[in-house]
């Protein structure tokens, strides 16, 4: 893709989505990146540096996707729906998941995305642009106390996978990218500090992005370079 060209990446402020942007500031291109952490958006801005606009805020409040969508100035090529939550913590079995809560998950992990999506579309087209949504093996496995991340994360599988087939001129991609030491992982109770820093996967993905293959499902494990 051209040096000039404008992504706009959701959850950057840590972990996976400022690592991604660190890769994609490094090749020059225009960054608009969001966290609901305004200080924490801040100090990744400053690191980040170069062509980046930070804007606070929910990807479930329509307003804030909003200014998203205002920031990147109609000339989109590439959007990364990484933002996500886990849902309450400690994360219980579905027997004792509240509806409500799952609502909340999905709105998140599944409406956002969907609606950002919409919103960016015919400047996706226009360009022969990109859409990277970050899914999970959770998605796909029956890991206890994960129902209501992994079945949001499989609505977000499939809703990739049929947008792709009706958006030809659209690269679409959905992946997964393994295990990481982040502050999601450990507040899901997981051994964060055995998982690969998120740089790993960040890694990978940039060659997804700059290698542009086909629609489909990946898996960050499977892009990085046998050692």
């Amino acid at each position: 893709m051209r040096t000039t060209a404008t992504a706009l990446i959701t959850g950057a402020s840590r972990g996976l989505g400022r690592a991604l942007a660190r890769e994609l500031a490094r090749d020059g291109w225009h960054l608009v990146i969001d966290a609901r952490d305004s200080d924490a958006l801040s100090a990744a801005v400053q690191e980040i540096g170069g062509n980046i606009t930070g804007i606070a805020g929910d990807v479930a409040d329509p307003a804030h996707r909003a200014a998203l969508v205002r920031a990147a100035g109609g000339r989109l090529d590439l959007l990364v729906n990484n933002a996500s939550t886990l849902g309450p913590t400690p994360m219980p079995k579905l027997a004792d998941l509240p509806v409500t809560d799952l609502a909340d998950t999905f709105a998140t992990n599944v409406l956002a995305p969907l609606s950002l999506i919409q919103d960016v579309l015919p400047s996706l087209r226009e360009r022969r642009g990109a859409i990277l949504n970050i899914t999970s093996d959770a998605a796909t496995e029956n890991y206890e106390t994960w129902g209501g991340y992994g079945t949001s994360k499989a609505a977000l599988d499939q809703l990739s996978n049929i947008l792709a087939a009706e958006e030809p001129d659209v690269a679409v991609w959905w992946a997964d990218p393994g295990e990481m030491n982040t502050a999601m992982l450990r507040a899901a109770g997981e051994d964060a500090d055995s998982a690969p820093p998120p740089e790993q996967a960040a890694a990978a993905l940039h060659r997804l992005v700059t290698g542009r293959p086909s629609s489909g499902r990946y898996r960050a494990a499977d892009l990085t370079p046998a050692r």
